[in-house]
């Protein structure tokens, strides 16, 4: 393992790092830039996380993570949202929570009528393409708030995985009065790992889902409780997770 210092890219490198080591991290005014916004019109999506409903399928039995749950299609000509449907993932890359049909709250419509949710989704659907050639890509958006008020907060409850999809974006919204969530990247198939802290809201970290690994490690509270805030989103090829089993 590398030093946790954050090995940020630019994003000319975005294609070609997905290509050779299948993840890259980007600083807060890049995705502004690669979202063809600025980083204030990306901060008004933010107050929505004060919204977001309690994960009730943890089988750990805690109550730390809240979250909203919405799926699109990106045909490449534009991002067009499907009718509300569960999670699922297959046990192989979720032993905690997979083979579960987890229907969450759906993302507030507010949220995905907002010019910058469209923006960046549309601009990461456009990475994903200039890795793999245009596709029509099945995408889910997944809003997280992990808390301290029980003590301690899992990002990633069932550990270091892999999602069952084609690429996966990590985005840090917001971190208040927490220590820990250090972000984990590891070769799927090999040895090398890179671990780095998320601290300014908007970073992103962009995956190629089959060539790495990742977690996030705890968080715990500074003071009396605090949280952390994330946007997770996912594309897929060919079909949503379950509808190609």
């Amino acid at each position: 393992m590398t030093t946790p210092q954050a090995p940020y890219l630019e994003p000319s490198q975005l294609t070609d790092a997905l290509r050779s080591t299948g993840y890259a991290l980007l600083r807060p005014l890049d995705v502004a830039r690669l979202a063809g916004c600025s980083l204030d019109e990306l901060q008004t999506l933010a107050p929505s996380w004060e919204h977001l409903e309690l994960d009730n399928y943890l089988k750990d039995g805690g109550r730390y993570r809240r979250r909203r749950h919405s799926c699109f299609v990106d045909d490449g000509s534009g991002l067009a949202q499907t009718p509300h449907r569960a999670h699922w993932q297959p046990v192989e890359y979720n032993a905690l929570h997979g083979g579960m049909h987890r229907l969450f709250a759906p993302i507030e419509p507010g949220t995905i009528a907002n010019p910058a949710w469209s923006r960046l989704l549309r601009a990461l659907g456009e990475v994903c393409s200039g890795v793999r050639g245009p596709r029509r890509w099945y995408v889910e958006a997944h809003q997280f708030r992990i808390d301290t008020a029980d003590g301690i907060g899992r990002p990633t409850p069932e550990g270091a995985h892999r999602d069952g999809v084609d690429f996966v974006a990590v985005i840090l919204i917001g971190r208040h009065g927490i220590k820990g969530g250090e972000t984990r990247v590891f070769e799927a198939d090999g040895p090398a790992g890179q671990r780095f802290t998320m601290l300014e809201p908007w970073t992103l970290l962009l995956l190629d889902d089959a060539a790495v690994i990742h977690e996030s490690t705890p968080i715990q509270p500074l003071g009396e409780h605090g949280h952390r805030d994330t946007l997770v989103l996912t594309w897929r090829e060919k079909a949503f997770q379950g509808e190609d089993a």
